[in-house]
């Protein structure tokens, strides 16, 4: 009986055990190194400015097709690039219309789009993101972790991949940070 009771509960432990990865321990780990440069999407809000063309210059919100919608040059397609591959396109399309003859476009983050925690934290929802942040640092913001969350392992939805994170894993804009439930 004590063999079959002892096999029964050592069963059980790895089914909990188990249960506590939530479906985590499969994942691919992410990298803890940002991306070398920082790729506009969908609710980054810029400060685009054109050396003499005042009206042009303007704060722009790249929306959900992936483009931002300016005077003079119409659509301009951002999702994707780089601030500095934005203002090439923003020239460029300048160029080809022949309204200026040497275009000097700057542009700048003003705001970067939200990133979103769920799961194991005081206040799931979506968050302002900082450059810098870590997992931690979005739990943080989120009121903090609750007693029942995985501290140690998180999951990170980013683009069209999904990663088990540590503590100090960066967070960037639009990801989702999953902290999950551990039952020890």
């Amino acid at each position: 009986m004590n063999r079959v009771g002892g096999g029964t509960i050592a069963m059980l432990i790895c089914i909990a055990a188990s249960g506590c990865a939530g479906g985590a321990g499969n994942l691919p780990q992410l990298s803890a190194a940002a991306p070398a440069a920082y790729r506009l999407g969908p609710g980054d809000q810029l400060r685009i400015s054109v050396q003499g063309l005042d009206a042009m210059n303007n704060t722009y919100t790249i929306g959900d097709t992936g483009a931002i919608a300016m005077p003079l040059v119409d659509v301009v397609p951002a999702e994707g690039k780089t601030i500095r591959e934005l203002e090439v396109a923003i020239a460029s399309r300048l160029l080809e219309r022949k309204i200026v003859l040497e275009p000097k476009v700057t542009a700048q983050i003003q705001t970067y789009r939200p990133f979103f925690v769920l799961g194991e934290v005081q206040r799931p929802g979506a968050y302002p993101y900082v450059p810098g942040m870590s997992v931690m640092t979005a739990a943080s913001l989120a009121g903090g972790y609750t007693f029942r969350a995985n501290t140690k392992t998180a999951i990170i939805k980013r683009a069209s991949t999904e990663g088990r994170a540590t503590s100090d894993t960066p967070v960037l804009p639009g990801d989702i940070v999953q902290i999950r439930e551990t039952l020890f």
